[in-house]
């Protein structure tokens, strides 16, 4: 067993908030940049040499000592927290001792998040870890090889298939909160086609809900960059007319905590998420005693899109 390495301060990191999990404290598990992927669209650089081997990284009574302590200072100060969410520099589960370290945080009585690319779920005893959590994030970019190879270039070691079955596998055995994660890249994996065969294995797999996201930040590849908001809006349509629960995460985490009384906030919070058909917007505005000529000001400052989908009209936020 190779040493522990020495704990740095941003192990531990926020409260956050997050869409999804509230006001989140991050625990960073793996020392930068240690992955089993090295995607194209990652902000914090590329993989220079994947890894696919679990291993220690961190002592997990040292994470548990930090969590603790962040907790006590944050009890002290009237603060809360919703979430101790793994979401590290790397891919959480490549470290070893992911499950001693969601033993030893339980106790402090609030619920765990792991955030995965899901790239090691073929593995009993990464589901077994990861099956500790009361939330669990899993990435679900392709189902199609070429794609995956070229959006998410996975360490030489890992198949596919095996990564689909095991998250299968996982979601009959996981009794907490099941959530997967779409980064749609342009021209890459967001075709009709492409599109469609993630929509179906999705619906197999059942998630709570499929959040879709695009790249917001600087890439690691030059040719990475957002589909237009209509492609966005089709993705959406296409996995939700499957059944499925669909949010979009493409802009800043504070869109999520507008709304209540402004109806301009109101509509761009909630555009952000899920886009609104004419009707909705038209019923929200009337909700609130506004009119027409507010939604034609959003679009004229471009923070509103007008999108037209298979004889519907929609509204989405203005990507960043």
């Amino acid at each position: 067993m190779r040493p522990l390495e020495s704990r740095p301060d941003l192990t531990i990191f926020g409260p956050v908030p997050s869409r999804r999990l509230g006001r989140s404290l991050g625990v960073n598990n793996i020392p930068p940049k240690r992955c089993s992927y090295s995607c194209a669209y990652c902000q914090v650089g590329s993989t220079q040499n994947p890894e696919s081997q679990r291993r220690t990284f961190y002592d997990p009574q040292d994470i548990f000592l930090g969590v603790n302590r962040r907790l006590e200072i944050l009890r002290l100060n009237g603060e809360h927290v919703d979430f101790l969410s793994f979401v590290p520099d790397g891919e959480p589960t490549l470290d070893l001792h992911l499950g001693r370290a969601i033993d030893l945080l339980k106790p402090l009585g609030v619920p765990i998040a792991v955030i995965s690319n899901a790239s090691l779920i073929d593995r009993e005893e990464v589901r077994r870890d990861l099956g500790k959590a009361d939330w669990v994030s899993l990435k679900v970019d392709e189902v199609s090889e070429r794609s995956w190879r070229r959006l998410n270039r996975p360490h030489r070691s890992l198949k596919l298939l095996s990564i689909l079955e095991g998250m299968l596998r996982f979601r009959d055995s996981f009794p907490g909160r099941l959530v997967t994660e779409t980064m749609l890249v342009a021209g890459c994996n967001d075709g009709e086609k492409d599109l469609d065969e993630t929509a179906h294995f999705l619906e197999r797999l059942k998630p709570a809900v499929v959040y879709l996201s695009i790249p917001t930040r600087p890439p690691d590849e030059y040719w990475v960059r957002a589909p237009k908001e209509g492609d966005v809006i089709t993705a959406y349509q296409l996995i939700a007319s499957r059944g499925l629960s669909v949010e979009l995460l493409t802009g800043s985490e504070g869109d999520a905590f507008s709304g209540g009384g402004n109806a301009a906030e109101d509509i761009l919070a909630i555009a952000a998420v899920h886009p609104m058909r004419r009707k909705a917007v038209e019923g929200l505005l009337k909700r609130s005693g506004s009119g027409w000529p507010l939604v034609l000001a959003l679009l004229e400052e471009g923070r509103l899109v007008e999108v037209e989908y298979r004889g519907e009209t929609y509204y989405a936020r203005r990507f960043p």
